[in-house]
């Protein structure tokens, strides 16, 4: 579903207009970048891609859609003096249908996401290592008679009864280690975050996925957009996702601004000449299996 179907930047005369001559600023972000591309306009398609090498303004035009078409964040961006009157100015079309939520997810949220499993982990590794004392101590410590109050009693015949790992384990609840490596745990960010019928904004969700995972998320985001009536804004250098399905990717590096297939993509043919240069390699790997 493309609930998004395009989006208007200034123009050099819109820029000059939106300037105060009163005021003297010391950051004029994001003034001056995107006519100067030759970008106006985008149109959207139900996944859209944003690639461009570090500083071409890929998070930049992503910050902007998302301030003016109200897409929910959990982390907050330094928007400098003239970011909020930039994003005000612009103008988009959405189309008769509206999505359920507008969201962002930036690299800075899964980092947080990891953040917060590592701590829940040391603090669930923390009660463990208690439990693990306190088994011990009920089990073996034959001065539990003089244990007046019930519920005490009650744990001791439990450590008695049971086993170490089964005592820990009734106590520690729902309170379970979550074993994940960092690029499964990435992957269950997306998928508890993304839901049917929706505008998500990524920028650059390829962080902290491995190659393989890289490719788990493309299919993800496939089947979301094809199945789920989800509507996809990315900015990535990921060459497995400029590589999805019928995405619409413009490729910020070239001047003017314009729309390439993802084998057109400098970062891309990168990759593939150093693959090929070492074609004989791999072919010779293959020969002695």
């Amino acid at each position: 579903m493309i609930y998004l179907k395009n989006f208007k930047l200034l123009s050099e005369i819109d820029e000059h207009n939106i300037e105060d001559p009163r005021r003297i600023f010391n950051n004029y972000y994001p003034l001056n970048i995107f006519w100067r591309k030759g970008l106006q306009k985008l149109e959207f398609s139900k996944i859209t891609i944003i690639c461009g090498s570090n500083g071409s303004g890929k998070s930049t035009l992503l910050n902007i859609i998302a301030e003016k078409i109200g897409a929910i964040r959990k982390s907050k961006i330094d928007k400098g003096s003239y970011f909020s009157l930039y994003a005000n100015s612009c103008k988009f079309e959405m189309s008769f249908e509206m999505p359920t939520e507008i969201k962002v997810l930036t690299s800075d949220d899964i980092f947080d996401y990891l953040l917060n499993i590592r701590s829940i982990n040391s603090g669930v590794n923390n009660r463990k290592e208690y439990l693990t004392n306190e088994w011990l101590n009920l089990k073996y410590n034959k001065e539990n008679n003089s244990i007046k109050n019930y519920e005490e009693i009650k744990r001791v015949s439990d450590a008695k009864n049971k086993t170490m790992s089964k005592f820990i384990r009734q106590h520690l609840g729902n309170n379970n280690i979550i074993e994940q490596s960092n690029g499964e745990s990435s992957l269950l960010f997306f998928e508890n975050e993304i839901k049917e019928n929706a505008i998500y904004i990524l920028d650059e969700p390829e962080n902290s996925l491995s190659a393989e995972n890289q490719l788990k998320l493309k299919k993800f985001i496939e089947d979301s957009a094809r199945f789920y009536n989800c509507q996809f804004i990315i900015s990535t250098h990921s060459p497995f996702l400029l590589s999805l399905n019928d995405a619409l990717i413009y490729d910020l590096d070239s001047d003017p601004v314009n729309v390439k297939k993802w084998t057109e993509i400098n970062s891309v043919k990168t990759y593939y000449d150093f693959f090929q240069s070492k074609k004989d390699e791999f072919e010779n790997q293959l020969e002695t299996k």
